[in-house]
């Protein structure tokens, strides 16, 4: 009687759930758009900062019938060609009824369109923005609180006992803290003109409540204001900024070298806030933008510590991993000052837009000093810089002109300039060229690039998108660049070539595939057996990709292959596979949700690993990379316990036929297996 009873209550309670789960997206396709970005780039924390955002923007879609040109352009996967579509659309034809309608603007492909849904719905007639009354901010804001953590079953090195003698000789062989990973979170929005909240963060192996510190390692607040008349935006606490092309300041993730071979423009412009976990691409401080019709006005300063090892005021390089475990990380903890400071003046039309950037930053008595070497002679060296730059964009219904030009405070340049053709809907052509002076020197610069700084680089980028016949798309680029200064294990100027070719397949919302092909070739040190000489020879990289998806019913499954051949002068090939398979679980009338991903892979070394994407937790991004023989097993499921509180987790484990240690120095595993936990909590009130 009281299991049928316990059973009756488990009925009600998913029948009762009904209504409300009908309106979760059913495929997050947005997601492949991320997992392509992350395919092609180093940068993860940045490609984990941006999934973040646009989970949170999923979470929290915009009204069709209010949306703004500026909360489209925040939607990296939309062209300019299809925003102005949707604003066209409303214009001639009124508030949008169902979200349906998107399929009768004629910008707008089917693949596009998977993308942006579940970013957008269509609310109440009335699109009017309530007032700021307290009546209003408790009744209508909405909080939302996280919990998460992680942790690996097996045990690493660094959590290994060792004797006190040990220790005191080699006091970077044990982590500080504790073997799992933690943060808590806590958001507070009212219609997105009002966000507030707090992050903290311990990652695992910094200490957490032990002798060393109590407490998390990272703290994060924010308070951001917007739209509020001629005050556009105003943040106190922690922000993110990015102006122009990303040649002076830009905390966001580079589009660069995707699939989106056309989208190479960077299109956020001011301020945001942060609330992300990175402990390093942020300004603490105050910022706000003041806005008086077609001009605005931006200011902003920062003050934080940053991570670095210090010896005599000087420091040869800043910590950015934001790893506080080994006894030489705490000694590099928060121990110079950065004092940042700037604004930005932009005169902005739907055409035409040019901007004045100008940021200086300092760290007080203490200088950068990077150790002289050859290929670092023209790194920044000092204790205080200045960048200045002017940004453009012209445009019209077919052309589009845009780029900037920066200036470091030791005299030289860097440009970046673009010339975008869409004569029709189905055809654009993208032309860019970028030249970084050896000489510029730019901290905060992030901008469409190969290397990773803005520096010592020149270019070329081609890419052509093309829609011959209904269901299909060809994507190309080519990329020619060359670097005039010596690199990094590059002992003399070099260059390379990148070429990418893509076909998609989108019959329509049941299956889709692609088939991509790309070719790197970059230029490294190599020495002969024969010579005593160091020369620069090529080193060749194919990457090629066959992935489909389909759709049965609330099931999604999608299987992709992936095979790649890296060449190095005087040695064997190396050559590397992978087959993988998810499957996803999404029903309609429960409110449950699962995900299960299964591959096999087989590489013969480092330089033929293999990255996949593989579904995680809320919030949380996942694409390892894999190399060796072996095999990777994920479980993900979400339950929503109520309306309002979510329970989501995930259980990894990989194992290697070709090794008895995963990982090297302290995160050594002694054994050929790994599994990882991950776990979050969601309370929205």
């Amino acid at each position: 009687m009281r299991r049928m009873l316990i059973i009756q209550c488990i009925i009600l309670w998913i029948i009762s759930y009904d209504t409300y789960s009908q309106t979760i997206p059913s495929v997050d396709k947005w997601m492949e758009y991320v997992e392509e970005l992350a395919e092609e780039t180093e940068d993860t924390e940045r490609v984990e900062a941006l999934y973040s955002d646009l989970s949170y923007l999923a979470e929290h879609p915009f009204d069709l019938n209010a949306i703004t040109r500026e909360e489209l352009e925040r939607l990296p996967f939309l062209s300019d060609r299809q925003i102005e579509g949707i604003l066209s659309y409303r214009e001639r034809y009124g508030k949008m009824m169902s979200v349906y309608e998107l399929k009768n603007i004629k910008e707008l492909d089917f693949r596009t369109i998977t993308y942006l849904v579940p970013f957008v719905r269509v609310g109440d007639i009335s699109v009017e923005k309530r007032p700021f009354t307290v009546k209003n901010l408790l009744k209508y804001g909405r909080n939302e609180l996280q919990f998460r953590y992680d942790q690996c079953f097996q045990q690493k090195k660094g959590y290994r006992d060792y004797p006190d003698s040990v220790l005191q000789k080699y006091p970077n062989r044990k982590y500080l803290g504790e073997p799992f990973y933690n943060s808590l979170r806590y958001s507070y929005t009212f219609d997105d003109r009002l966000q507030m909240g707090f992050v903290a963060e311990k990652d695992a192996g910094e200490p957490f409540w032990n002798s060393r510190h109590k407490g998390y390692d990272f703290y994060s607040a924010h308070f951001f204001l917007r739209d509020m008349g001629w005050l556009k935006s105003l943040a106190i606490g922690d922000y993110k900024i990015s102006f122009g092309q990303g040649l002076v300041i830009s905390n966001d993730f580079s589009l660069g070298r995707t699939t989106l071979v056309t989208q190479g423009e960077r299109r956020n412009n001011g301020f945001r806030r942060h609330f992300s976990t990175n402990e390093q691409d942020f300004f603490r401080g105050m910022a706000s933008t003041l806005s008086f019709g077609n001009l605005d006005i931006s200011m902003f300063y920062s003050y934080r510590k940053i991570d670095a090892g210090v010896e005599k005021l000087s420091f040869t390089s800043l910590k950015t991993d934001g790893l506080h475990r080994l006894e030489r990380d705490w000694e590099k903890r928060r121990t110079i000052p950065m004092r940042t400071y700037g604004g930005n003046i932009r005169y902005a039309t739907p055409r035409f837009h040019v901007g004045l950037t100008a940021l200086a930053y300092s760290f007080g008595k203490y200088r950068m000093e990077p150790e002289p070497k050859p290929y670092n002679l023209f790194y920044f060296r000092g204790s205080d810089n200045v960048n200045m730059s002017v940004n453009y964009m012209l445009k019209n219904s077919y052309l589009k002109f845009y780029g900037e030009m920066a200036l470091s405070k030791n005299g030289a340049i860097a440009t970046l300039n673009a010339l975008r053709l869409t004569p029709a809907s189905y055809i654009s052509f993208l032309a860019l060229y970028r030249y970084y002076d050896r000489h510029y020197q730019a901290l905060f610069g992030n901008a469409f690039s190969q290397g990773s700084s803005v520096q010592n680089e020149r270019g070329v980028y081609m890419g052509m998108s093309l829609t011959p016949i209904a269901h299909w798309r060809c994507s190309f680029y080519m990329d020619l660049f060359r670097f005039p200064w010596l690199k990094y294990g590059v002992d003399a100027p070099s260059g390379g070539k990148e070429y990418m070719a893509q076909v998609d397949y989108t019959p329509g919302e049941r299956y889709s595939a692609y088939l991509r092909y790309k070719f790197r070739q970059k230029e490294e040190n190599v020495t002969r057996e024969d010579e005593n000489i160091v020369k620069i020879e090529p080193y060749k990289q194919h990457r090629i990709r066959f992935q489909q998806v389909y759709n049965i019913s609330s099931f999604l499954f999608k299987t992709s292959l992936d095979g790649v051949l890296a060449e190095r002068y005087g040695e064997k090939d190396s050559k590397g596979f992978m087959l993988s398979q998810s499957a996803g679980w999404k029903p309609g009338s429960i409110p449950f949700q699962a995900d299960v991903y299964l591959s096999w892979f087989h590489t013969d070394d480092y330089d033929s690993r293999i990255s996949s994407y593989e579904k995680n937790i809320l919030y949380a991004f996942n694409m390892p990379s894999f190399y060796g023989h072996g095999v990777r097993f994920a479980l993900t499921f979400r339950l929503d316990l109520w309306k309002r509180l979510s329970f989501s987790m995930k259980l990894a484990h990989t194992h290697y036929w070709d090794r008895d240690l995963i990982g090297t120095d302290t995160e050594e595993i002694e054994g050929s297996d790994k599994t990882d936990l991950y776990a979050l909590l969601r309370w929205k009130f």
